[in-house]
């Protein structure tokens, strides 16, 4: 196998149908091997509101109590996994729907209570890849659709976030095939200033991205 594209997918291009439609369109005709990953914070939150559940957020990353880990399992591993999945069998890319659960794809550990306590919420590390079930389905020319869900050696399921488990898959896969990694969303690139969508940091490397992280961009 010559390279294998990870694709992570967010924002509008899955809460809105005609972008995601479009979106997967494009990339149903890209002769390319790809894994596609993706999140549903949108949807999941809509349907958490509707049960009277407030969702709740730090930095980014979903406080994840027992209700909220049900909804987030049923909207990302079924409905949004499973819509995704369907929709590029429809345009004749063969795609199989998985979380992390399925085949222990990933093996995640609960995520430790620090100064924030992220309920089930998990980590996972390159180790914790099942790379080979990957390549064998990517071989088999099929295009796998990962939801970010995961469960622990007990069998507890854990959400994790979309960014960590696309970039935790590139680097496991990295050991056995060339590998890249894309993060499609609405915006123009990673922003300077979150309000302007010009402000594009034209390059991100291992040299200035601690002085931008230290800034909280």
């Amino acid at each position: 196998m010559e390279e294998i594209n990870i694709v992570k997918i967010g924002g509008k291009v899955i809460d809105n149908e005609d972008e995601r439609n479009k979106f997967l369109a494009q990339l149903s005709k890209i002769k390319k091997n790809i894994i596609l990953v993706h999140g549903g914070g949108k949807v999941a939150n809509q349907i958490l509101t509707s049960m009277g559940i407030e969702p709740v957020m730090v930095g980014g990353r979903r406080i994840t109590d027992a209700e909220t880990l049900k909804v987030v399992t049923m909207v990302y591993a079924g409905l949004i996994n499973k819509t995704i999945a369907a929709k590029l069998n429809s345009l004749g890319r063969p795609a199989v729907g998985l979380s992390g659960v399925d085949g222990t794809l990933l093996d995640a550990v609960k995520r430790p209570v620090k100064d924030i306590d992220y309920g089930f919420a998990g980590d996972i590390t390159s180790e914790g890849v099942n790379a080979d079930l990957l390549i064998n389905l990517v071989s088999a020319g099929y295009t796998p659709v990962i939801a970010t869900i995961a469960a622990d050696r007990n069998a507890q399921l854990l959400n994790i976030n979309a960014d960590t488990v696309a970039s935790t898959l590139a680097a496991g896969l990295a050991k056995k095939v060339k590998t890249n990694l894309f993060f499609c969303f609405e915006k123009k690139g990673v922003l300077m200033d979150a309000n302007d969508d010009n402000s594009v940091i034209p390059l991100l490397n291992t040299q200035n991205y601690p002085e931008l992280s230290a800034k909280g961009i």
